[in-house]
């Protein structure tokens, strides 16, 4: 067999050098969120001028996403598999687009020919002696897009963490190699608000020690983490985990120990954090990272027992409807993984699902619970599929409750302020008075 060595070199290209198999009207896939392989995206960005009808696709651009840049129209049209802050934009100015889909189902569009793949950019560790790289902190969709595409270019980066898991290719399987040590995308740990402080603490109350997590990303779930500091042997199955994680394995909150499945690993599918996170993951058997085909099966997430999964969102009505990605018509977000987990969380034996969300937005002027959801929104997770809705005023556990027991639930723990508004939306709507009700 050829020395890997050997292959590395005669592979080894420059980043301008790699992007030339750019072609018009390719399809180009980029690594996710962290992960994103900034010295590929910048060449891309370099000679964007020269192509037209290239379309990118990624989950969420962490670095400076020059593909939705209002000068990339022609040259680049952008396809988003979730919506971050650098996608929002385009999308609402008609110059990018949003393809729905779960979280767990996005390997796959790579694979049934939903959208095949010319071109992969992604981002690894520096090979090891055999000659294996990691997909470190993006392994997602990045892994499968890498395996299938008509050509795979890595970044080769000494800063990517060699996480462990399912998440090795080999240098053999790559196109073009570009050595590029750029520092990893980091991501700042929210500062809490007193609401948030609520919300996290009513989230810990139903947790119990032992309990395996799924956390999403952002201010919620770092309040969730901060209030957990006295339960014990807690676990991670999620799509990602952040410094909180670290924080919690530190002080012997999180042990994985109690895990009836894959005991002992913090399992994820993608990484966003600090240094500190990256340094953690990197050469630790006890991080298993995996494509989010299998991290984000609700079959293999309900083969944890007591899974408990919480994700946020943008509004919930009266049936319990959760939306968490639109506002109207405008895409702000996507549905990720929360559809994956709260299924998961829901067949696992002990397992809760939970919507955690301030009350208000718009500093305080609109209530997130409402009696129906505006036009054009797109609900997220359904009536059929929630179970627990959680804001700082309180928990609302809609099992088992009928439509209007469910609406009474959740006016009881919106903002004070908006409760004599819905409860008016009640009794036109079920046809009685609400102090007729005695508490059920």
């Amino acid at each position: 067999m050829q020395d890997y060595r050997e292959e590395y070199k005669d592979k080894l290209v420059t980043a301008k050098e790699a992007l030339k198999q750019v072609k018009d009207y390719d399809r180009v896939a980029i690594g996710h969120a962290c992960g994103e392989p900034r010295a590929l995206t910048g060449a891309l960005a370099e000679r964007m001028n020269e192509l037209k009808g290239v379309e990118t696709t990624t989950m969420v651009g962490m670095a400076d996403s020059a593909y939705c840049f209002p000068e990339a129209k022609g040259h680049l049209r952008h396809n988003s598999l979730f919506v971050g802050k650098n996608e929002r934009v385009a999308i609402k100015e008609g110059r990018a687009d949003y393809t729905p889909r779960y979280f767990s189902r996005i390997p796959s569009l790579f694979t049934d020919g939903s959208l095949p793949l010319d071109v992969a950019l992604v981002q690894v560790s520096a090979p090891d002696k055999h000659g294996y790289v990691s997909f470190g902190v993006s392994v997602d969709y990045s892994f499968t897009a890498a395996k299938v595409a008509k050509i795979a270019i890595a970044q080769i980066n000494k800063n990517m963490p060699r996480c462990h898991g399912d998440c090795f290719m080999h240098v053999s399987e790559f196109d073009y190699l570009v050595e590029e040590d750029l520092p990893l995308v980091e991501l700042a740990s929210a500062e809490l608000s007193e609401v948030e402080k609520k919300i996290g603490a009513n989230c810990a109350s139903l947790i119990k020690d032992g309990d395996t997590l799924q956390l999403g990303i952002g201010a919620l779930p770092d309040a969730v983490l901060l209030s957990l500091k006295d339960k014990k042997d807690l676990g991670i199955h999620s799509e990602m985990f952040s410094d909180g994680v670290v924080e919690l394995i530190e002080a012997g909150v999180i042990t994985n120990k109690k895990k009836n499945y894959n005991p002992g690993k913090l399992v994820a599918t993608f990484l966003m954090g600090s240094k500190k996170l990256y340094d953690f993951v990197d050469d630790n058997p006890a991080v298993y990272m995996a494509s989010a085909d299998y991290t984000n099966d609700p079959y293999v997430i309900a083969k944890n027992d007591n899974l408990v999964s919480i994700n946020s969102c943008v509004a919930v009505d009266f049936m319990g409807q959760v939306s968490s990605e639109s506002v109207g018509t405008m895409q702000i977000s996507g549905v990720g993984g929360q559809v994956d987990f709260v299924r998961g969380a829901n067949m696992s034996k002990g397992g809760r699902s939970i919507i955690a969300m301030s009350s208000t937005a718009k500093g305080g002027t609109i209530s997130k619970i409402v009696p129906m959801l505006e036009p054009g929104v797109a609900v997220t997770t359904g009536r059929n599929d929630v179970a627990i809705i959680v804001t700082e005023y309180g928990i609302a556990d809609l099992r088992g409750k009928s439509l209007r027991e469910r609406a009474r639930a959740l006016i009881e723990i919106a903002h004070p302020s908006f409760r004599e508004e819905l409860i008016g939306h009640w009794e036109d709507r079920f046809k009685m008075k609400w102090k007729d009700i005695t508490e059920e």
